[in-house]
């Protein structure tokens, strides 16, 4: 039998906190390579109900974490340091191409409109000074929602489709977001160094600054890594304990 979740971790019955709970878990090792989970023991160890779960392995299946094992368990994604890194910058390059097509064009007041929202949304999570819980499925929802608005208004098809293709690598998303539940002041740190990137980006969308906002998108891709490696929090890429992958 599993043991029992340690106390740093305190899921809520929201579906965005299981999500970023077993994303999680599987960095650590707690939930290995090749191991299969099902909504049953996954729901006890955690303390939920099993619907979180369910739409908890949807969104970790289209994440690449996840494969599907029968008619309802999931098996656990073997993947590399490498191919995470990669995708990550793939991830950027395409980001900061849809970005600059999107400069080129200028924005529309209803894309204008969704972005100030973000930032304003982003300001309310961070403004009190520190990070809770229930923030990070805050920050979560508001962090896809802006890069969703950008690579939606880019005008290309062919780049949001590769987007979405890449999106299915393991922690490759925008809003694959990996939090130290135990560390909620340095992860503080970073979302508020996210916020920042958000806001010149979005200077750099209104000047129409295209080759500019292209750098700060594929820069913007590093937040969860090489960010979090600096403000002292693990960075762990790969399932398995800390020595497994350089933290």
């Amino acid at each position: 039998m599993r043991p029992a979740i340690d106390d740093a971790i305190e899921p809520t019955p929201d579906a965005v906190s299981v999500v970023a709970t077993l994303r999680r878990l599987i960095i650590d090792g707690r939930y290995a390579a090749g191991e299969r989970l099902a909504e049953i023991p996954v729901s006890e160890a955690l303390g939920v109900s099993r619907t979180p779960v369910r739409l908890a392995f949807r969104t970790l299946e289209q994440e690449g974490l996840l494969e599907p094992a029968g008619k309802r368990g999931y098996l656990v994604r073997a993947f590399s340091e490498a191919d995470v890194l990669c995708a990550i910058e793939v991830r950027g390059a395409l980001e900061g191409l849809a970005a600059r097509r999107l400069a080129e064009a200028g924005m529309s007041d209803g894309v204008r409109q969704q972005l100030r929202q973000c930032l304003d949304d982003g300001e309310r999570v961070l403004g009190k000074g520190h990070l809770t819980e229930d923030d990070i499925a805050s920050w979560s929802q508001l962090n896809e929602r802006f890069h969703q608005a950008i690579v939606g208004a880019a005008g290309s098809r062919v780049v949001a489709d590769a987007i979405a293709r890449n999106n299915h690598l393991p922690f490759a998303s925008a809003d694959s977001i990996i939090i130290d539940h135990g560390a909620l002041d340095k992860e503080y740190a970073k979302l508020r160094v996210a916020q920042l990137h958000h806001q010149l980006v979005f200077d750099a969308l209104e000047q129409r600054e295209s080759a500019r906002v292209e750098l700060l998108m594929r820069e913007h891709a590093n937040i969860g890594v090489r960010y979090g490696r600096l403000l002292g929090l693990s960075t762990r890429v790969l399932p398995g304990p800390p020595d497994a992958a350089g933290a």
